[in-house]
This record gives structure tokens, sequence and C-alpha cells, in this order.
């Protein structure tokens, strides 16, 4: 829940947040303070994310390895269009030694966070083009002398849809995503009634956009990303994210008001207004342009921001 946390909100205001402010979030969803010191220790261990203190105060940040993570997170969960496919497959190898097991370990890690199927232990394929974060990480002295990788045509016997089915068991992200659906769609639809009856409190609404986002964001671990050429035509990703997409922007702007308040009192950041509004546009709409929520005008700092256009989402 902490990068959902920070992928949607922290990142936007300064990467920066007094762990007073993260332990009152965090509360919301039923984490206990000491539970919430003890990740964020085990995350400092493991390179994530780091601490400072000030006086009496604490505040917590993202290293360059977190907010690396984080950002190509957002920018997959957020994605509005897959990428058209070219028909080429990118094929990875690699022959890592036995007594380097634990970097053999993570590179088969890295490779489905990325989104790519195994065609046998040592090969590994993508429909998609190698993105310049993994470039870089195969680069690396602990992974360059054992990787190699190249572009590739299926020519057969089979066909590229018959590849799918090696390197994919896509059966168990199929009946993820539909019950997705069938958990956040009602929901949804009640909440639109009460958004606009003004029925949902802001702390309402932030608890349901990060359970929401955290649960979507789990589809990262599971879902390729494959491009529409290769899916079954009653594939439900796209209906899930449109979903995701409505119910996100019906949320954002009473969540993001929730966020700052608490952010605020905490000893967080108090944004220049041409900052703070960038910020909230940031976190208001991480769609872009197409979103649905606009920021009116405002020549008063703090909250005053936060004056925000309801539209009400019409998918589905």
């Amino acid at each position: 829940m902490l990068f959902t946390l920070w992928g949607v909100y922290i990142r936007h205001f300064g990467s920066e947040i007094p762990l007073s402010a993260v332990l009152r979030l965090m509360d919301e969803f039923g984490f206990a303070g000491p539970a919430v010191r003890v990740a964020v220790s085990r995350l400092a261990e493991q390179g994530w994310v780091s601490l400072r203190k000030a006086g009496r105060n604490s505040y917590l940040s993202m290293t360059p390895k977190g907010l690396e993570r984080v950002d190509e997170a957002a920018t997959r969960i957020y994605r509005l269009r897959p990428e058209r496919w070219n028909g080429s497959w990118l094929l990875l190898t690699y022959t890592i030694p036995e007594e380097q097991r634990a970097a053999r370990d993570q590179l088969r890690a890295d490779l489905a966070w990325w989104g790519f199927g195994t065609l046998s232990p040592g090969t590994w394929l993508s429909p998609h083009s190698l993105s310049p974060a993994l470039a870089a990480r195969l680069a690396s002295p602990e992974f360059s002398p054992y990787v190699d990788y190249f572009q590739a045509r299926y020519t057969g016997p089979n066909t590229n849809a018959a590849l799918v089915l090696k390197g994919w068991r896509l059966e168990e992200v199929f009946a993820r995503y539909n019950l997705f659906l069938e958990k956040f769609y009602p929901e949804f639809e009640a909440a639109q009634s009460g958004a606009q009856a003004r029925a949902l409190s802001e702390q309402d609404c932030f608890v349901r956009r990060c359970r929401l986002v955290h649960e979507y964001r789990k589809f990262l671990f599971v879902d390729p990303g494959l491009p529409e050429e290769l899916l079954a035509a009653d594939w439900p990703g796209g209906e899930a994210f449109a979903l995701f997409h409505a119910y996100d922007q019906l949320l954002a702007g009473p969540a993001a008001r929730y966020f700052y308040s608490v952010y605020l009192a905490a000893g967080g950041l108090n944004l220049a207004p041409e900052r703070l509004k960038q910020s909230l546009e940031a976190a208001l709409n991480p769609f872009g342009p197409t979103g649905s929520y606009v920021s009116e005008q405002s020549d008063k700092p703090g909250l005053a921001y936060f004056k925000v256009l309801d539209r009400v989402p019409t998918h589905r």
C-alpha cells in the first residue's frame, strides 16, 4: 500500500512526506503504527526508501531505485491505449552460472515484471520493444556477460497465438480481471449517485481510490500487457481498465483534498502556488489530458486549488 500511496500522491508533492503523515494515512487501511514502522525499515534496508531526521520529526523519501520502479508502475497503470504490435518479437536468452543463483532469480523476477513470457527456462520473449530502463539493467556488469537479446519474427510451424499460449498462462489473468469487474463495478455504480449527492466524504474517497489503485496495480505482476492482436476477442482487460479509469476519476478530487490536508497538518511542504497547481493536476489526473477532471484557476494558495469541476464518467 505504501508504494500505491507514493505512486498516486507523494511523488507529485516533492517526493518526501513526514513519517507521521504516512502513519496517519496507513491507519486508514488498518495498518498499526508499529507495523508500518517495521515495513518502512525493511524497505529502507532493501534500498527502496530513505529516512532523514529534522529535529524531532522524520521524513520519508524514495531512493532513485524506488522512484524508478514507482514511475514505471505508474506509467503502465495509467497507459490509456496498448501499443500497436509490429509483428516482431523480442527474444532474450541467458546462461547465468549456478553459483550466481541470486542474480539469476532477480533477472527472472525483472523479466516477469516487464511482461516477458518463457519459451524455456533460459529463453524469454516479449512483443514489446526493449524499454530504456530494462536495457540499462541488462547492460549492468551483473548481467551483461550472460545475456543476449534480439528481434525476430515467428515463421512457424504454428501461429503467434499458439506462441502466446506457450509463453504465458493467461487463464488466471482472465479470471482475475473478471473478479475485479465483479467487485468494483457495483461499487462504482453506487458511488456515482453518492458522489453526485455529496454523500461520500473526502476520507471515504481517499480510501476507496487507494484500494482501487492497489488492486489494479496487482495486474502489473500477472498481465504481460500483450497487444490486442495477440489476445482473445473476449479478453476482459480493456473493460477492467475502462472501469478503473472511470472510478479513479470519480474519486480523484475529494481523495486528493483529503491527502493534502493530512500532508499539510503533519508538516509537509507548503508548496508555492504554481508548483502546487502542477502537483494537484498530476495527482488529480494521472491519465493525462483526456481525463475527466478540470482544475479551476484560483489566486489563493493551499487548499483553494482544490476547486474541481466534477464530471461523472460515462464508461460502460
